[in-house]
């Protein structure tokens, strides 16, 4: 059994609201099933490197844990690891990888609890939430394991009688995948598990930040019996990270690199992955519109917007980020969306029940909220809500109103607790301000307007739209986005066919 205890820090809940509970209070979590790991995960083996880097809780600044910080040369025995192993893994049957992937997601169910408060503890979100991606993780391992008895080809009309034409679907091979802090279960779940669905076998490289998710999943993939090299993880520093990440998108032995971040580091291991022409997926920065019209229903509009900006306070790829309310509704909106804030929200540590809030991921995240609503507010934005940064990377969510387009709210992505708030007059207008931008990942719009819906929903130049709902990730849907916000799909039957190529085979000479 692991354990490891959080120790609070005080002053952190001194506003909006106040929750005197966490201040001086100490958080002990007891892991069951050998899921506390902290070395690396290479060929079947936990591997020590020279150094360690500390995971840290972001509600306090207290070190949970130190982690083996792989370098280059741990990368490279990962990535020989899992060719080594691809050679085997592809020739096992579909049906056979179906049944390990699923025993690998009961293994998920079956400690849910346990994994969710590594979530909580390196990542800071609410337990409830934390709760929620496992169960989001485990439906990717659900999904993939039906999929892997899916992949299925063709055979194509010939031109001539004497020959057969087949179009086979085959694994890619070693497939790199590097992983976000924000989601640091379910992130890894939908790209594993499409890639080993399909055959592959992978090296994973977690956020520095949120090591322990992506170890503790390692764990059950042994119980479940994946074989050895099938499934590697390389932890590593922040310092380490960039030699890290230039093995696996460099090495002339890996396939196929999926990456999910920010737009600028995907841009670079996209020249980095360019050398060796290999396979790509990436799911980039967003920068959502939130586009109420005046025949919205308000108070569905509301609970949209509660649900898709303050999940994981903000910190998401697919958070709202720029709102965009008709001037018919835009009052009672704003009158309804504060009520529903004060009634709804509670900051506070992820492992105290009522928080709904927890901190941002570090201070450098809580400095660019409070750099945004400066910036609004220099040009004439009005505070509604909240508006202040709170000690550590607590930041209290925020409305604001009378926002332009030209503040740094509306430019950039937010990843924060930040609602601002822009009047429009038409719907031409909405659309050229949410189409205004170089990224598309996802975007949302309320309306009862029928003919309103098929119009906009078509002309959002973003991937994923979401009318009347603010929630929308599944593992059955197409996740992925359009512009500078990426390239490929995850989940759906689509995404497993980013880890497979198709071979035209043409059987000639036959006599019929």
């Amino acid at each position: 059994m692991g354990s490891f205890c959080v120790a609070s820090g005080r002053g952190f809940l001194r506003q909006f609201p106040v929750l005197s509970s966490m201040q001086s209070r100490s958080y002990s979590l007891q892991l069951s099933g050998d899921l506390l790991r902290t070395q690396g995960f290479i060929s079947g083996r936990w591997v020590s490197a020279p150094s360690t880097f500390p995971v840290l809780d972001p509600a306090t600044g207290a070190e949970l844990a130190r982690v083996s910080d792989c370098g280059p040369r741990e990368a490279q025995d990962a990535v020989r690891a899992a060719h080594s192993a691809f050679q085997s893994w592809r020739s096992q049957t579909a049906k056979e990888r179906s049944v390990l992937l699923r025993k690998w997601y009961d293994l998920v169910n079956q400690h849910k609890e346990d994994l969710a408060k590594l979530i909580t503890a390196e990542c800071g979100k609410p337990m409830k939430e934390s709760v929620g991606e496992i169960a989001y993780s485990a439906s990717f391992l659900e999904w993939f394991s039906e999929e892997a008895r899916r992949i299925y080809g063709d055979i194509v009309p010939a031109p001539a009688k004497d020959r057969k034409m087949l179009l086979l679907k085959q694994p890619v091979g070693v497939a790199s995948v590097i992983t976000p802090w924000n989601f640091p279960s379910a992130m890894i779940t939908r790209k594993v598990g499409a890639a080993l669905a399909a055959g592959c076998t992978v090296v994973v490289k977690p956020a520095e930040d949120t090591p322990l998710s992506a170890l503790a999943l390692a764990e059950l993939a042994v119980q479940a019996g994946i074989p050895p090299g099938v499934f590697n993880v390389v932890p590593c520093s922040r310092e380490k990270t960039p030699a890290v990440g230039e093995v696996l998108c460099t090495d002339p032995l890996v396939a196929k690199v999926s990456f999910t971040g920010s737009t600028a580091t995907g841009k670079l291991l996209l020249k980095h992955a360019a050398g060796t022409v290999k396979k790509v997926s990436m799911e980039l920065g967003g920068h959502a519109p939130f586009i109420v019209f005046d025949s919205a229903d308000v108070d569905k509009a509301v609970a949209g917007a509660m649900g898709s900006k303050f999940r994981n306070s903000g910190q998401t790829c697919v958070c709202s980020n720029r709102f965009l309310v008709q001037s018919g509704i835009h009052d009672a909106f704003l009158e309804k969306l504060g009520k529903t804030m004060d009634a709804e929200l509670r900051t506070g540590h992820g492992f105290e029940p009522t928080t709904t809030q927890g901190p941002l991921i570090n201070v450098r995240a809580a400095e660019k909220v409070e750099r945004q609503i400066a910036d609004a507010v220099s040009q004439g934005a009005m505070v509604l809500k909240g508006g202040k940064r709170l000690e550590g990377s607590f930041m209290q969510p925020t409305l604001l109103s009378n926002v332009s387009t030209n503040m740094q709210c509306m430019q950039e992505e937010t990843f924060g607790p930040l609602i601002p708030v822009v009047k429009f007059n038409t719907e031409e207008e909405a659309l050229a301000i949410a189409n205004a931008s170089p990224v598309g990942l996802a975007g949302y719009f309320f309306s009862q307007d029928l003919s309103q819906i098929w119009r906009v929903a078509e002309q959002l130049e973003v991937g994923m739209v979401g009318v009347n709902e603010g929630l929308i990730s599944a593992a059955e849907a197409a996740f992925g986005g359009i512009k500078q916000s990426g390239l490929g799909r995850e989940g759906s039957k689509y995404g497993i066919d980013e880890y497979l190529e198709v071979k035209y085979v043409c059987i000639g000479g036959l006599s019929l």
